[in-house]
This record gives structure tokens, sequence and C-alpha cells, in this order.
């Protein structure tokens, strides 16, 4: 038990106990100063620990002070509820994280876009244009074809600096990078680009 541990932690550990069998049925736990001792906080958050088990039940409180266990099976259901929870608050806790990671990844992605932009020569005038992003929908004339083969610069002005294929991000795809469905270009280029490159990939394959 980590010391200054909360009250809520200490009921728990105390109602674990119980189910364990280190305090049996009508058995007397230790006085409050002696928990106290044993879990390195003060008699006040004994008190409120060994409250909290009283209303569900798990133990008695004499006028005398004595804590007496009545019930074993109370003190495992309210374990079983309490870990439950816990549960649902790690999972929430994870989701977060996952958040938080997949967040770095989009800076990172806009970071590795943007050094691109500086570093080539080839893009140095087109610094005023902000990437664009294009998906290729179902039934796309580009499924299954090559950039080169599309000749896709000469088709649309844009010049594609990364495909993004779920999770993956290959940066400045070649001209033997076979497109899919649901891939994602990212493209730069002049202020007409977007539209003529929207257009160009989305055109729907003959008998379609």
């Amino acid at each position: 038990m980590q010391e200054k541990a909360g009250y809520k932690t200490i009921a728990l550990d105390i109602a674990g106990r119980i189910v364990r069998g280190e305090f049996p049925l009508n058995s007397k736990i230790s006085g409050r100063s002696l928990l106290a001792s044993h879990y390195h906080v003060s008699p006040e958050t004994i008190r409120k620990a060994v409250a909290l088990l009283k209303d569900e039940n798990i133990v008695s409180v004499s006028q005398g002070k004595e804590i007496i266990v009545l019930s074993d099976q109370k003190a495992l259901e309210y374990t079983i509820r309490n870990n439950q929870l816990k549960t649902a608050h790690s999972l929430k806790r994870d989701l977060q994280q996952l958040l938080e990671e997949k967040q770095q990844m989009d800076r990172k992605f806009e970071e590795l876009v943007h050094q691109i932009m500086e570093a080539s020569d080839r893009l140095q005038n087109l610094k005023p244009y902000q990437p664009v992003e294009i998906k290729i929908q179902e039934h796309s004339h580009v499924v299954g074809k090559t950039i080169g083969n599309l000749q896709f610069w000469q088709n649309t002005g844009a010049t594609i600096i990364a495909l993004r294929r779920g999770t993956e991000i290959t940066i400045s795809p070649g001209p033997h990078v076979v497109l899919r469905e649901n891939d994602i270009i990212i493209a730069v280029g002049d202020d007409k680009m977007n539209e003529r490159t929207e257009l160009f990939i989305n055109k729907k394959e003959p008998n379609h």
C-alpha cells in the first residue's frame, strides 16, 4: 500500500483482506491507530475508510470503536464492483493516451509536409499554397494504376508530397506506387490545382 493512500483505496484493500480471510467473519479488525500506522495515514483517513465499509454493511463499529467484520459476501461484492469501475477508468485513460498519440502523429505529419516544402527546389514557387488532401473514392479510374502511368502532374498540375494509406504515410511516393481505393493523396499546386485534381482522381471508371 502506497504512503498516504486515499481512504477509498484503503477501504477497498480492507474489503479484499476480508474476502481473502485475513479478517474472518465476526472477527475484530485492529483499531484505527494500528490501521493508520499500517497504511501510513492519519486516523481520520482510517475513520473515513471504515465509515465507507460500514455504509456497505461490510463492518460494524461499536460505541467503543471496535471494528467487527459483518459480511465477507458484501466485501466480495464491493471489491468486484469497484474493480470494474477501476477497469473502466483504465480503459478511459488508455483511450485518452491513444488520442494524444494520434494528435502527436498528426503534428509530426504536418511538420514533415512543411519540411518537404521547404527543402524541395521544385516546390519553392508553391510555398504560398497549403497542401490539400484528396481521398480516392470507390470506382475511381485511378484505382490499381501507378502514379507514373496516370501522368499525374501533367494531368493535374499537382505535386504529390505524401500518400496516406490507413495509418501508414509515404512521403514523396514514387511513380511506381499503385493507388488504391480510400488512399488519401496530399498534394500542392496553384490555386486551381485542388479542383483539377479532385475531378481527375474521382472520375469514374467506364461502366460504373
